[in-house]
């Protein structure tokens, strides 16, 4: 059983032989709770909740196929259980996976914490391991930290401490959609651009219309002369 726990950023793998306690995990599917007494005394009033596992032999569980055997899908790019680098436009492959169901063939099955016990689980619920890296996206820096727009997401930036040959330095990363004044500026100048753009567009095209409307005249006037000058030579004969 790989064990986490998102509050802390524990995690935590056990070895569980008894048969009779990972019957509470048979016939399972992924997403679904689980009751910590159920698998270990130790884990009595905890709640957990399927993400995932594997086999054996590594084949992963895959959501949304109900089975709990193994199975080969054609997969894409952007499915789950399966990489997409390095592969053409719309190419797809038949890749083997196991179904969403626990069953006795799982090795490896993975449990959320959803509901903490009393008893704290060793290297899960008693440390503090805070993220590596934070939010880049202004918005979910401001989701983090419960900011207004008013307020500069520049100044709560997670930064990094890095240690090299002696020296200690702070890396942050590059928000992400962050809205300055160059920003609304280029905004601004593009619309102008494309104001622009319309209204010569605009007055080409009134002035083609003019242009077309002078020339019908002139052939208007020009098939009258003719006519006229017909008339005259027909009359004179």
């Amino acid at each position: 059983l790989n064990i986490s726990y998102p509050v802390t950023g524990g995690q935590k793998t056990l070895e569980i032989d008894d048969e009779n306690k990972l019957r509470a995990l048979y016939d399972k599917r992924i997403a679904m709770e689980v009751n910590g007494g159920d698998l270990s005394d130790e884990f009595e009033g905890y709640i957990f909740k399927i993400s995932g596992g594997h086999d054996a032999q590594g084949f992963p569980m895959m959501q949304g196929v109900m089975t709990n055997d193994r199975v080969r899908l054609l997969l894409k790019k952007g499915n789950p259980c399966f990489r997409g680098f390095g592969r053409r436009d719309g190419e797809r492959r038949r890749k083997s996976v196991r179904g969403c169901i626990v069953s006795h063939e799982n090795s490896v099955v993975h449990l959320v914490v959803v509901k903490k016990g009393e008893k704290d689980i060793e290297g899960v619920t008693d440390v503090m391991r805070p993220r590596r890296l934070g939010p880049k996206r202004a918005a979910n820096i401001r989701k983090l930290f419960n900011l207004d727009k008013d307020d500069d997401v520049r100044k709560f930036v997670i930064r990094r401490t890095i240690t090299k040959d002696g020296k200690t330095t702070t890396k942050a990363p590059r928000i992400q959609r962050l809205v300055t004044p160059e920003r609304l500026q280029r905004k601004r100048q593009k619309k102008a651009i494309k104001r622009r753009r319309y209204e010569k567009s605009h007055a080409d095209a009134v002035e083609y219309s003019h242009l077309l409307a002078r020339r019908f005249e002139e052939l208007k006037k020009a098939r009258a002369k003719r006519r006229e000058s017909r008339r005259s030579t027909h009359a004179e004969a």
